[in-house]
C-alpha cells in the first residue's frame, strides 16, 4: 500500500527545499577568489527620512564590484520598527541576487525590537544568511565557511556580536565587550574546522562592530603603518576579555574589520594580524573633512592566507588599495 504524506508535510518540505536553494553556501569563483563588501553605520531612519541615501550609494558599489557577500557591520537601522528598514535591505540585495550578513552594533539594542527579534526576524529572509544559535552571549555569532571544489570547505567569514554597553556599570562605562562566553565559542569553532581540515587553520575573517582595545595599537606601528585616515579616538571597550589572543593562538583569522568609529576607515596590522575599519556608508555631515561615504571591498584567495582590500567611495572611486601580508611585513 502506498503510503500518504499529509498537505502540510508536503508545504513544509517544499518551503524548506525552497528556502536551502536560495541559501546556497558561498564558494570561490572559478579565479579562485571571494569578494566581500562591507558596508557599516548606515542609521536608516524612514519616518525620520535619516540616511535614505544609503541604498543608493549600497547598489553604484555593488553595481561596480560585483560581490560574492555583503557584510554590514551594525548600527544598520535606528527607527523603531527595524524590521520595516531590514526589509528595504533584503530587497535591495534579492534584486542583486546577493546574499548577505549583519554583525550588530550598539544601535541594534536601541529600537523596540530586541537583538533576540531582529536576530529571529533577519533569519526569516530568504537572501540573508544570519544564523544565531545562541551559542554564546550575543545575538550574532555563527560561522560562513566558504567551499571551493567540492564543496571543500577553503576559507570561513566569522560574524560576531560585540554588544551594546558596558554590563559592569557604574564601575566601568562605555561600550561593550565580547563575553567570554563568545570568546570561548570562537576558540571551539576554529578548533573544529581546523580538526576538520588535518590539523590546518583555515584561511578567516571576522566581522563585528566595536573595535578590539588593540585597533590602537595597530595604529601606532611604526614599522608597518596602517593605510587609511584616523580621524577620532578609537571608541574601544574598556574591557579587554581577550578575543585578539585568542584569534593569535587559534590561528586562522587573517584580519578583523569592524565599523562604529565613522570617521576612521584605516587598516593596521598588530602582531602579524590585520585590524581594519570598513568605510562609513552613511554621507558625512563635513564632507571636506570626513571620509566620502562608500564600502570596503576585501577579496579573499583559495589556498592562501592573504587578501586584497581598498575602498570604493560613493563616487565610484578606488581608495586606499593594500593586501596582506604583502604591504605589512611577514
Amino acid at each position: 500500500m502506498r503510503s500518504k504524506i499529509p498537505l502540510f508535510l508536503l508545504l513544509i518540505i517544499f518551503s524548506y527545499d525552497v528556502q536551502a536553494q536560495q541559501k546556497l553556501p558561498l564558494s570561490f569563483n572559478s579565479k579562485g577568489d571571494f569578494k566581500i563588501v562591507q558596508f557599516t553605520d548606515t542609521h536608516v531612519d524612514i519616518p525620520g527620512k535619516h540616511n535614505l541615501e544609503v541604498f543608493d550609494i549600497i547598489r553604484s558599489v555593488i553595481e561596480l564590484e560585483r560581490p560574492d557577500l555583503i557584510v554590514l557591520t551594525g548600527d544598520v537601522v535606528t527607527q523603531d520598527d527595524p524590521k520595516e528598514a531590514f526589509q528595504l535591505f533584503e530587497d535591495l540585495f534579492a534584486g542583486l541576487d546577493l546574499p548577505w550578513v549583519v554583525a550588530f552594533g550598539n544601535h541594534e539594542s536601541q529600537h523596540n525590537a530586541g537583538r533576540r527579534e531582529v536576530a529571529a526576524f533577519l533569519a526569516e529572509f530568504p537572501n540573508c544568511l544570519n544564523d544565531d544559535q545562541e551559542e554564546a552571549y550575543g545575538n550574532s555569532n555563527f560561522v560562513l565557511p566558504v567551499t571551493g571544489e567540492q564543496s571543500k570547505e577553503e576559507a570561513l567569514i566569522y560574524i560576531m556580536d560585540s554588544n551594546n554597553r558596558s554590563t559592569l556599570k557604574p564601575q566601568v562605562d562605555g561600550y561593550g565587550w565580547f563575553d567570554f562566553s563568545q570568546v570561548q565559542w570562537y576558540r571551539e569553532m576554529s578548533k573544529r574546522f581546523t580538526q576538520n581540515n588535518g590539523g590546518i587553520a583555515l584561511p578567516a575573517l571576522a566581522f563585528f562592530h566595536i573595535p578590539l582595545p588593540e585597533y590602537s595599537q595597530a595604529w601606532n606601528n611604526k614599522i608597518h603603518p596602517p593605510v587609511g585616515v584616523k580621524n577620532e579616538q578609537e571608541c574601544s571597550p574598556e574591557i579587554n576579555t581577550g578575543m585578539f589572543a585568542a584569534m593569535l593562538e587559534a590561528g586562522d583569522v587573517m584580519g578583523t574589520f569592524v565599523g562604529h568609529d565613522h570617521i576612521n576607515d584605516y587598516i593596521g596590522v598588530h602582531h602579524g594580524l590585520a585590524l581594519g575599519y570598513g568605510r562609513v556608508t552613511k554621507i558625512m555631515k563635513n564632507p571636506d573633512e570626513d571620509p566620502l561615504a562608500g564600502g570596503r571591498v576585501i577579496v579573499m584567495k583559495k589556498g592562501k592566507r592573504e587578501f586584497e582590500t581598498w575602498i570604493r567611495d560613493m563616487n565610484g572611486v578606488k581608495e586606499l588599495e593594500c593586501n596582506w601580508p604583502g604591504e605589512f611585513g611577514d
